[in-house]
């Protein structure tokens, strides 16, 4: 039986990996991207829809117009416009619809995924790779990680989520007080 520590620096170390294989330019894109963008739209789902509503909130702690797609306030996207949308395995019904309807409403479309291969990165006008574990490739023996199912993207999708604000800060001009002046007193 590995200790607890053991088992965090594997899974850290699994993380830290997929990190280190995201391409320099589809980081450097996602930030152009974004940064370009009159308002944001982030979508994704199951645990990836959770990592993408953290990223939502950073990214209108830099006071960009981001919205979660699908909640009540979102208003609708079109020209100028970009819709971020996470599909790890490369493919989820309900994205492909809602990158569909994006760039029927003539928005900008970022896939991020671990697999370029897939329907929904094929559809998107930029993707950035993070090259994890999904769900799509757990199962194999040995297993890929010690995290379950698709963990590791989860959690890299996650910290760079978090990289990418650190660099759409600089590129805006924002420091760490504008953004604390923008978090909710509601708690």
């Amino acid at each position: 039986m590995t200790t607890m520590g053991e088992r965090a620096a594997a899974a850290a170390g699994d993380i830290l990996a997929a990190l280190g294989g995201v391409a320099e330019a589809d980081h450097a894109g996602a930030v152009d991207a974004i940064a370009g963008a009159r308002r944001i739209a982030c979508a994704g789902v199951g645990r990836e829809g959770l990592m993408m509503r953290a990223l939502t909130m950073r990214l209108f702690h830099l006071g960009l117009d981001a919205h979660v797609a699908g909640d009540m306030t979102t208003p609708p996207l079109g020209p100028g416009d970009l819709l971020v949308v996470s599909a790890g395995p490369g493919d989820f019904a309900m994205i492909r619809a809602l990158v569909g309807v994006a760039r029927a409403a003539g928005a900008g479309t970022l896939a991020l995924t671990a697999r370029a291969d897939g329907a929904v990165p094929a559809l998107c006008d930029r993707v950035a790779v993070l090259p994890a574990q999904t769900m799509a490739d757990d199962t194999t023996a040995p297993a890929p990680s010690i995290l379950p199912m698709g963990s590791v993207y989860e959690g890299a999708l996650f910290l760079w989520g978090e990289l990418l604000v650190l660099d759409l800060a600089a590129r805006l001009g924002r420091d760490p007080s504008e953004m604390r002046a923008r978090h909710t007193n509601l708690e």
